[in-house]
């Protein structure tokens, strides 16, 4: 199997993490157990979660000129990732997300963007060359939407696999959804961008359509433990995923669109891949943390050949 390359553009954040007995209502404070922080952020992790499973990672960001971004620009070398387009910038902080985590493996996220919001079509258009001659080009919502449009219109010029992981979820124009290859909204998201509420597989196949009349290729929708609804060359299929016991779902769809790059990249089918990324984003729940939960290959062969329903 080739060795694909990815280009993702996103935004690199630090997460502060602490584990609670139960998500606090407004107003409330909530004694908790464990603090962890780790490096997140929703293209950060998902350009780890890809270059750990073995792909050639180029990753387009903006960190602040600060202890966090100095921090993560390490990470991303120590995983591999071509760190020559991320942008230090002098004038806004590098991202922060707060987050909580029940025992359930549920959380709530509030983010501090900071150097992200600066993420600009001029930072794509230095990348122009390495977008060009990637396989897939990975996009979320974590940045600005013009630099979202300008980097999945140039890809698709190009002939390059768009693959846009909704999230956050917001209304998205006619030019960008007819530019992505393949739409990854969770339940929530496919709602906000569809008008159908998604709580079975008949209202998912319902969500999936009317996104396909909007001019998406072809559109995933992750259910969680339900595993992923496909729908593709005017097929529909329901693709399950192994049950696990959660320990913190915060980046299961990150290490879901991950793996889903990394498989398409790698020449498989939008079947084959989608199973491979359920596969991966289970495992990844099974985890504590952002990137620290991303798997590599050869811990998603032993949990996919595992006959146990958790993992360690």
């Amino acid at each position: 199997m080739k060795k694909p390359k990815i280009v993702v553009v996103g935004s690199s954040n630090t997460d502060m993490v602490i584990k609670v007995p139960k998500l606090p209502a407004p107003g409330e404070t909530v004694l908790g157990s464990d603090f962890l922080m780790a490096a997140g952020g929703k293209g950060a992790n998902q350009a780890v979660g890809a270059a750990r499973l073995g792909a050639d990672v180029t990753f387009i960001a903006r960190v602040g000129a600060d202890v966090f971004g100095e921090k993560s620009i390490e990470n991303f070398k120590n995983e591999g990732i071509n760190t020559d387009y991320i942008v230090v910038d002098q004038n806004s902080p590098s991202g922060v997300a707060l987050i909580f985590v029940d025992e359930d493996g549920e959380n709530v996220i509030a983010v501090a963007s900071g150097a992200n919001n600066n993420l600009s079509v001029q930072d794509v258009m230095a990348a122009r060359e390495v977008i060009e001659k990637a396989d897939v080009l990975l996009l979320q919502l974590e940045i600005p939407l013009d630099t979202v449009l300008y980097a999945a219109q140039l890809a698709a010029k190009a002939g390059v696999k768009v693959i846009l992981n909704p999230a956050p979820a917001q209304k998205l124009s006619q030019d960008l959804l007819a530019s992505v290859s393949v739409l990854t909204p969770n339940e929530s998201e496919a709602e906000i961008l569809s008008g159908v509420e998604v709580k079975d597989e008949n209202s998912a196949k319902e969500a999936a359509e009317s996104l396909l009349e909007k001019g998406v290729s072809n559109v995933i929708i992750t259910m969680g433990s339900k595993g992923s609804a496909l729908y593709y060359e005017n097929q529909f299929v329901q693709i399950p995923s192994k049950k696990i016991e959660a320990v913190d779902t915060t980046a299961a769809g990150d290490a879901f669109n991950g793996a889903l790059a990394y498989a398409l990249g790698s020449g498989n089918m939008l079947p084959e891949a989608v199973k491979f990324a359920n596969y991966v984003g289970a495992l990844s729940a099974t985890k504590m943390g952002a990137q620290p939960s991303m798997p590599t290959q050869e811990e998603v062969k032993e949990f996919i050949n595992s006959g146990l329903e958790t993992i360690p």
